[in-house]
């Protein structure tokens, strides 16, 4: 059985022991997380929309940590403008423990 999931302003196709990587919820390590907007479930048939309003899919917070460093360059010709920057995003790693149909 697998479930869709919506958080983070992302989709992520889960199943039961998946550990994944979202964007940073407000939670500490080993506190259990819910995500509530399921969009559908998959298995034996796939359940969308209203079959799936009162799903649920119930996670463990593994860490929380920042991605590798993005290096962002500007650069306009003719004119000696250089502009660097870096960027780490902040995620937390979660644990799918069960998918609630």
């Amino acid at each position: 059985m697998y479930a869709i999931i919506a958080t983070g302003g992302k989709q992520y196709k889960v199943s039961e022991g998946d550990v994944i990587d979202v964007e940073k919820l407000d939670a500490e390590a080993g506190k259990q997380v819910t995500f509530d907007q399921v969009l559908a479930i998959g298995g034996d048939s796939l359940k969308v929309a209203g079959d799936v309003a009162s799903a649920s899919v119930e996670a463990t917070v593994m860490d929380q940590g920042k991605a590798k460093k993005v290096v962002v360059y500007h650069f306009k010709p003719k004119t000696g403008y250089h502009k660097k920057n870096g960027h780490r995003q902040a995620y937390t790693r979660v644990k799918i423990e069960k998918i609630n149909a």
